[in-house]
């Protein structure tokens, strides 16, 4: 009973996929930037082209903590079918994925960060509850409800129900973060008074406070422009009298002085109010049949600063966009229909949850308009889309941003002119493939760089090729290194690296095979060298031939049998470009030359 919990629950909950540990690769050709740069401009936006769940887990090493605001605006699941996408995924699945790329979010999210999810009432309500159970109910802050669409712009006639209003639920990452409040407006319309003493009056003490009393003809008063430094008038009378500490000082020490001190006298409190003056004005009657006088109070500090900051007020959590919404089809010079979201919209949500500079991630990129808005508003970005539209929409919509020729959208309001700019990467391809024998190996489309930072990515280290030492891939901590190789290492080659790595650090050695030594027998005689065989651990641990998370993706066969390596001269050449960075490989022979295990 103790380890029970609240929990959504639905079947297959608990069959979650085996994830390749993909890389991003760069491509410099669809990168885009501004013609002329700045040292302030960020050029390190990314777009990602590829499977969301799999660029997420790519992004985790670099980018865990790191992210300010996440905004996603998933597939609602509706059960229709609309020009980029279906829409409709069985319940389970829908939650299946959903509940795997919260998770990763999640963990991308800063401590002080903000995921904003957008739905309709489909599965609303369910994302509620999954939503509570990834980021603990406690960390809910609120739902925002936007109105999408008029009463008389139904999207079918024959529907039962016309869905005017969606949902955006607003989750934190830990407790202390707090969004950006609205800030608010001052005015200073009333504080229009302006009193000048003229002559020297005359001290007492009342109520233990220093007064000093100017006669009617010591004293002007002048009304003007309200400004900060003005005076507001207020009259002491009704519940002003026994409202604040200036309405009881008049009801107390002041009322009928009158025949004591004459007709429109001007009396100056010390050591009252809240305006940081030291003192208050008050002035009597300025008639013989009158009773009631008034005070003068400037503006209080808590209305300039409230603890150092600027006063706020809540967020809204009802907007009426149904005008953008109708409105935003060409926005950014792209249409899409069926899907999207006016910059308006975005411009809030970054607005509260984010500041300039900050890192803002749409995995569900869309049409592209959160990394158009964020890119105005100055905050750096990342966006993920596996749809052609990655490449019919957001880019040139992007480009056009860049370039200051977007002027659409909240351009005008930020005074947009272009800039910056971004850089587009994909997801590397599937590690394992089979061979024209049926075999299962390594993609001959990974060179060594690429393999060692996939292989180090998977085993949870850092990938960081040292520039001295040829057996240095990656690190864990300061003493904990990974070393990736297809060759099939000897007990010589093992003896030479344990005494390189020495006493002291650890070492894990993933290759193809070891010859003349069992596993037992290498961990007896190199304790500090710890290894795998790739094939073995990337099936083991990954599913493997699939870029499309998107579905329900059974578990694959394993592998009975440890597949052979191919020789590199039958080896086609790598497709992708090798990096430039140096290589820490270079002294390892061909990537595919190994020989057989019988280790």
């Amino acid at each position: 009973m103790k380890n029970q919990k609240l929990e959504l629950t639905w079947i297959g909950k608990h069959k979650r996929p085996k994830l390749e540990a993909r890389i991003l690769l760069e491509d410099p050709e669809k990168s885009y930037h501004a013609k002329v740069r700045s040292e302030a401009a960020a050029f390190d936006n990314r777009l990602i082209f590829g499977d969301n769940l799999l660029a997420l887990k790519a992004l985790e090493q670099e980018f865990t903590g790191k992210v300010k605001c996440i905004y996603i605006d998933p597939p609602y699941n509706t059960g229709n079918a609309f020009e980029y996408y279906d829409d409709g995924l069985e319940h389970s699945i829908w939650l299946g994925l959903m509940r795997d790329r919260l998770e990763v979010m999640r963990n991308l999210l800063s401590p002080l960060g903000f995921i904003c999810c957008h739905i309709d009432d489909s599965e609303g309500q369910y994302l509620k509850v999954l939503m509570d159970e990834v980021f603990g109910r406690s960390n809910y802050l609120v739902t925002l409800y936007i109105q999408v669409r008029y009463a008389d712009k139904t999207l079918k006639q024959d529907m039962a129900f016309h869905k005017q209003i969606e949902q955006i639920h607003i989750y934190r990452k830990e407790y202390g973060a707090e969004p950006n409040f609205n800030i608010k407006d001052l005015s200073f319309d009333k504080f229009c008074y302006y009193i000048e003493e003229t002559g020297k009056g005359k001290e007492i003490i009342l109520g233990g406070k220093k007064v000093t009393i100017f006669s009617a003809d010591s004293w002007s008063i002048k009304k003007g422009d309200g400004t900060a430094n003005g005076l507001k008038e207020i009259w002491a009378t009704g519940s002003i009298l026994d409202g604040n500490s200036s309405g009881r000082f008049f009801r107390d020490y002041l009322t009928g002085r009158k025949s004591e001190d004459g007709l429109g006298v001007l009396y100056k409190v010390e050591n009252i109010g809240d305006d940081g003056r030291g003192y208050r004005y008050f002035s009597g009657p300025a008639r013989a049949t009158a009773t009631k006088g008034k005070y003068y109070q400037g503006v209080p500090l808590d209305k300039l600063k409230e603890n150092g900051k600027p006063q706020t007020l809540p967020i809204e959590n009802f907007y009426d966009l149904a005008g953008s919404f109708g409105n935003c089809r060409h926005e950014g010079g792209v249409d899409f229909r069926s899907g999207k979201k006016p910059e308006a919209l975005l411009e809030i949500i970054l607005k509260h949850f984010s500041s300039p500079g900050d890192l803002v991630l749409d995995s569900f990129a869309g049409s592209g308009t959160t990394g158009a808005v964020a890119h105005k508003m100055g905050r750096r970005w990342i966006m993920v889309e596996l749809g052609e539209h990655c490449h019919t929409h957001i880019i040139p919509r992007l480009q056009k941003v860049i370039d200051g020729e977007d002027q659409g959208g909240i351009s005008k309001a930020v005074n947009w002119q272009g800039g910056d700019g971004f850089r587009y990467f994909r997801l590397a391809p599937t590690l394992i493939v089979n061979d024209k024998w049926g075999n299962q190996i390594i993609n001959s489309d990974y060179n060594p760089e690429m393999l060692a930072e996939a292989l180090a990515k998977l085993e949870g280290f850092t990938y960081m090729p040292s520039e001295n030492l040829w057996w240095q891939h990656g690190y864990s901590s300061e003493n904990d290194f990974i070393y990736v190789t297809t060759q099939s290492l000897s007990v010589e080659q093992l003896q030479v690296l344990s005494d390189e790595v020495g006493a002291g650090r650890s070492l894990l050695i993933c290759c193809s095979a070891w010859r003349g030594i069992t596993a037992d027998q290498a961990a007896d005689r190199f304790p500090n060298l710890s290894l795998k065989k790739i094939p073995k651990m990337i099936l083991k641990r990954c599913e493997w031939g699939h870029d499309d998370y998107s579905l329900n993706v059974a578990n694959l066969p394993m592998a009975e049998e440890e597949p052979e390596p191919r020789s590199s001269e039958n080896q086609p050449a790598a497709k992708t470009k090798p990096v430039k960075r140096k290589s820490a490989v270079e002294n390892q022979g061909g990537l595919f030359d190994g020989e057989n295990s019988d280790g």
